[in-house]
């Protein structure tokens, strides 16, 4: 599905997402690795097994990445211009090797961009939940949307 133009979000609109992913030893151990993050608890499943979780805890940046990537083709495919930012990025409850996680995604505001004639703003909350329903991370994210083209 092509991503939506500026105009056709709506403020209130929520996309519950289809896709859901499980996420392996695998994807952790390589994002961590990748990205130079040696935290034990992310790469080592001894020094996992001694910590408070008891196994190892999927790195944070690795669900960030999934809450924007895995609503991307509902939401911004194609369309959207550049992300400005992320913020409001929390992680209530952990993930863990093993969970699937499905996403959840709320308009939260859009504007006409002051600088950029034919593009606009679109605030996006993106909620993360594990297999249980349980919410494991949220964010806000500004993303530079195009407007459709006046031959669409």
């Amino acid at each position: 599905m092509a991503g939506l133009w500026y105009e056709d979000f709506e403020e209130g609109m929520v996309f519950d997402h289809e896709w859901t992913r499980t996420i392996t030893e695998t994807d952790n151990r390589w994002f961590s690795l990748l990205t130079m993050n040696t935290q034990p608890v992310h790469i080592d499943a001894h020094a996992a097994a001694r910590s408070v979780w008891k196994r190892p805890l999927v790195n944070s940046l690795f669900t960030l990445g999934c809450m924007v990537g895995m609503t991307v083709n509902d939401t911004t495919f194609g369309t959207t211009i550049a992300n400005l930012g992320m913020e409001a990025v929390k992680f209530p409850h952990p993930l863990f090797e093993g969970d699937t996680i499905k996403m959840k995604t709320t308009v939260l505001a859009k504007r006409e961009s002051r600088s950029r004639p034919g593009e606009g703003i679109v605030t996006l909350r993106h909620d993360c939940y594990n297999q249980d329903g349980v919410l494991c991370g949220t964010c806000e994210r500004a993303a530079l949307m195009m407007k459709r083209p006046a031959d669409a």
